[in-house]
């Protein structure tokens, strides 16, 4: 079962680096592109439905771009038992993630460590739904209602997360390089995840915002001090 991982102590922050996910990854150059910005996991969507889903032809081809110590994440929406297998097979993914409303049991079925959204928009008891996934690795607060897809930029009420989250809490949902500072120091989650935010259209990164991001969550783990390194 997950722990509490939302820091309770604000003081020790600085020893702990807030990560981040880069969700929605299209193109080879915009994975090279987090990566040297200092990003600590990719996120391919393999949802047909989003502006941001790869086949696996694309997906094989930004994961071979990656440097090494870059997670790769696999983001299904309800998917049918076969489609999670076959990428698994063909696809280095290092976990997987599950944003639709696929059960516990689906799930762990695949033996692999994964991470289940939360749909905080609406629709469900945190706590409640938290209890359904004792098998998953982390969870993902995401603004979101059931149903929905995710990575619309939407974002939610964060005194709705639940008091004990758990020891991998992601917080996700209309994170942008000019808020995600601030949400970092008041929420201080175990990691961020950004799609919408950092991008130029739909499924194109922009460096730029990408960068901005990175600088603004090293700055609010530093206590709001000056960071350097990531902004280049």
């Amino acid at each position: 079962m997950c722990i509490p991982f939302f820091i309770a102590d604000k003081g020790a922050v600085s020893a702990l680096r807030t990560r981040v996910k880069i969700c929605g990854i299209t193109r080879p150059e915009d994975a090279i592109a987090a990566a040297e910005l200092g990003a600590d996991a990719i996120g391919l969507v393999f949802c047909e439905a989003s502006p941001r889903a790869v086949d696996r032809r694309m997906a094989e081809a930004i994961i071979t771009a990656l440097p090494p110590f870059v997670s790769v994440v696999g983001l299904f929406v309800d998917p049918d038992r076969q489609q999670v297998e076959v990428a698994l097979e063909e696809l280095r993914l290092d976990l997987l993630q599950f944003h639709g409303d696929e059960p516990p049991e689906f799930c762990a079925g695949f033996h692999r460590r994964y991470i289940k959204a939360v749909p905080m928009g609406g629709g469900i008891d945190p706590v409640a739904y938290l209890a359904r996934y004792p098998g998953a690795s982390g969870f993902l607060f995401d603004g979101h209602a059931v149903g929905e897809l995710g990575g619309r930029g939407v974002g939610f009420d964060h005194g709705r997360l639940p008091a004990a989250g758990c020891r991998y809490s992601v917080l996700a949902g209309g994170l942008t390089p000019e808020n995600v500072g601030e949400v970092v120091a008041r929420v201080r989650p175990f990691a961020v995840d950004v799609s919408s935010g950092v991008e130029a259209r739909p499924g194109i990164k922009d460096r730029e915002r990408m960068a901005k991001f990175m600088a603004e969550v090293e700055r609010a783990g530093n206590g709001g001090k000056s960071a350097a390194g990531h902004a280049g």
